[in-house]
């Protein structure tokens, strides 16, 4: 699922959207960090906080214990987390998914080994390592049944549960709301849950996800390399639809970068680890808890106070798409502090020549207030996005289908 190579900018996190006009020339006040989930460490190298190799056996030191100051904030963002999962869990319970076919849950879990000395877990294969996600390495596996490859996402539940990223949460929290938001969902811009083995007996836990071949091709040293419009466009069609489904589920990804956008060997991008993604209720998305990478976090989140989901995540597919076309960062400073004062205080800078539907997306997308950001239903219908392709249209998705099959029948 995830390919060979650099991770990038894991630790930095874009804000671009403020309530307030840039016209002033006073010296910029000082931004606070906002709400986060790890002691960031301000230096260059954690801004863009290349990937750290993982041993095959153990994935943390058993005293890599992340304790953070309380604050009432996080207290809040917990009960958030919380309530995210009581949501899940009764659409769950009720039937109430976006799927077909519900995900395979396995609780028992067999180590042996083929006929050439290759390890197995149940029928599947170990081929490699390919990468590694929020909490835990992935690995390509073969499935000796069907002959296809899957993803396998490995975690140590004993040591997950040491990792603190909230007053009473700790990172196994995380990694299981995101298996229930995958239970959940079912779209063709989405990574696939097939099934989740947990064996009450052992301490690892996997999740078992469709394989999509490659990520967007980066370097060791920065952002992917810049894309032709055309592929840009592609790529931007169907980050949008799968988004716009997630938003339409009440679903906030809370973490869309490059990084966690995987490109199948067709050229679909499939949206990818939902490990700090949050649910809401009753259009209500506002949120306290800013877990994302910071190059990508919007401006409202810098500032460490309420913000809501859906235009955050509008802000990083901004973010993306000036990467896309540009081959670099819109705001990155030296530290942490000066890239968050950057994405608050700093005019969007685009290139004079740039296709002025293209500058117009841009400026959309990346409006530092909120209120006035675009949305992803202007963005489906915007000149640059649509050309020959036109709108992007509204994807029909399982549970919709069954409502309208049930009108029908009534």
């Amino acid at each position: 699922m995830f390919s060979k190579g650099v991770s990038f900018a894991r630790a930095m996190g874009c804000c671009e959207c403020f309530g307030f006009s840039f016209g002033f020339t006073a010296k910029p006040r000082k931004i606070p960090r906002p709400n986060c989930r790890s002691n960031f460490q301000i230096s260059q190298e954690l801004l863009l906080d290349e990937e750290i190799e993982e041993d095959d056996d153990y994935l943390y030191d058993t005293n890599s214990e992340v304790t953070n100051t309380v604050h009432g904030d996080e207290v809040e963002s917990t009960s958030r987390a919380k309530h995210s999962e009581e949501i899940l869990r009764f659409k769950l319970d009720n039937g109430l998914i976006c799927r077909q076919f519900p995900v395979k849950e396995t609780n028992k879990i067999v180590r042996s080994e083929d006929d050439n000395g290759n390890k197995m877990i149940n029928e599947y294969v170990r081929e490699y390592k390919i990468g590694s996600g929020s909490y835990g390495k992935v690995v390509l596996y073969r499935n000796s049944v069907d002959g296809k490859h899957y993803a396998i996402k490995a975690f140590h539940k004993s040591q997950l549960s040491k990792l603190r990223v909230g007053p009473t949460e700790t990172a196994m929290s995380d990694v299981f709301r995101e298996v229930l938001i995958m239970k959940v969902l079912e779209h063709p811009n989405i990574v696939n849950l097939i099934e989740v083995m947990d064996d009450p007996s052992m301490d690892q836990f996997y999740m078992v996800l469709e394989y999509v071949e490659s990520k967007w091709v980066c370097d060791d040293s920065g952002p992917p390399g810049r894309l032709g419009e055309d592929t840009a466009r592609k790529y931007v069609r169907d980050i949008v639809s799968g988004l716009m489904y997630l938003h339409d589920h009440n679903i906030v990804h809370g973490d869309i970068k490059p990084d966690n956008l995987l490109i199948t060997s067709t050229g679909t991008v499939k949206i990818g680890d939902f490990s700090v993604s949050q649910v809401f209720e009753d259009d209500n998305d506002e949120l306290r808890r800013s877990p994302g990478t910071p190059v990508f976090t919007a401006p409202e989140c810098c500032l460490g106070s309420t913000y809501h989901g859906r235009a955050a995540d509008t802000w990083a597919v901004g973010v993306t798409l000036y990467c896309m076309v540009l081959g670099k960062y819109p705001f990155l400073g030296e530290t942490l502090q000066d890239t968050y004062d950057k994405i608050v205080h700093n005019p969007l800078i685009l290139p004079n020549k740039l296709n002025p539907e293209l500058r117009n997306l841009l400026e959309g997308l990346l409006c530092k207030d909120p209120k006035e950001r675009m949305t992803l239903n202007v963005v489906a219908k915007q000149p640059w996005v649509i050309r020959k392709d036109g709108p992007i249209p509204q994807y029909i998705c399982w549970c919709k289908r069954n409502n309208r099959y049930s009108e029908v029948q009534i």
